[in-house]
């Protein structure tokens, strides 16, 4: 499962988790930092990549149009790239579920 996180998480990300996610991008690896979400969205969708984000309006946007893409919300609040890690490592295997399952979004907390 390819991930492509939002501009409002660490671009770090996708390294740290390449082992588990391999292919997984940040928005700023296609030009895509500052974009609307619209554009963001039909990035993530066309290119086969699972949307992570701690933006609500993703949310929203994920729950009346559904998939594609898949949408993974990370439920924290103001939070260091640990915290996050940690989210995202300790709910592996619920991601991972999530490539199959027929559900639109996915919501960590």
């Amino acid at each position: 499962m390819k991930l492509l996180f939002d501009e409002n998480l660490s671009p770090k990300l996708p390294e740290l988790l390449a082992a588990k996610f391999p292919g997984s991008q940040h928005v700023r690896e296609f030009g895509l930092k500052g974009r609307t979400d619209e554009e963001i969205w039909r990035h993530a969708g066309g290119n086969g990549f699972t949307l992570v984000s701690k933006d609500k309006d993703f949310y929203q946007r994920a729950v009346l149009f559904g998939a594609p893409p898949k949408f993974i919300w990370l439920g924290l609040g103001n939070c260091t790239r640990a915290d996050l890690l940690a989210l995202i490592q300790r709910h592996e295997g619920d991601i991972l579920a999530f490539a199959t399952s027929p559900e639109a979004v996915l919501v960590l907390t």
